[in-house]
């Protein structure tokens, strides 16, 4: 039979290494293409689904940021217009502070609540709530 020591060290053997040091939660580079002067995004469920918004409360705020029209076409975003993902990558990553990210605790564990008039962003990892423009 193995000593406490022999099997605490073969323990520690089969335990996997942590690489990575970063941020838990990364937000996913969009992907997409242009069609004429179109510009389409292939991954904006991935995206909605990946930070747990509401795909058309996404999609209302990334047009708006980014003053362009657009509509959804099945799975795909078409924006009217070319607009390079170094010009919508930055308007994603402002949507998950304003409306994903807690101001509390920094955690993306949030969801968005209505308190009759107002949206509030509750944290379900510290409590806090925040309100939030829509």
């Amino acid at each position: 039979m193995e000593s406490y020591e022999q099997l605490l060290d073969r323990a520690y053997n089969q335990v996997k290494v942590v690489e990575d040091l970063g941020e838990r939660f990364e937000i996913p580079k969009i992907e997409g293409f242009f069609e004429g002067k179109k510009t389409v995004i292939t991954n904006f469920p991935q995206i909605a689904s990946h930070i747990r918004r509401n795909e058309e409360h996404f999609l209302k705020y990334l047009l708006k940021e980014l003053a362009v029209k657009g509509s959804r076409e099945g799975d795909r975003i078409v924006i009217i217009g070319k607009a390079p993902s170094k010009k919508i990558q930055p308007k994603i990553e402002q949507y998950v502070n304003d409306f994903v990210i807690c101001k509390e605790c920094g955690k993306p564990d949030t969801e968005l609540t209505k308190e009759g008039k107002n949206t509030m962003l509750h944290c379900l990892a510290c409590g806090a709530k925040h309100p939030v423009r829509v």
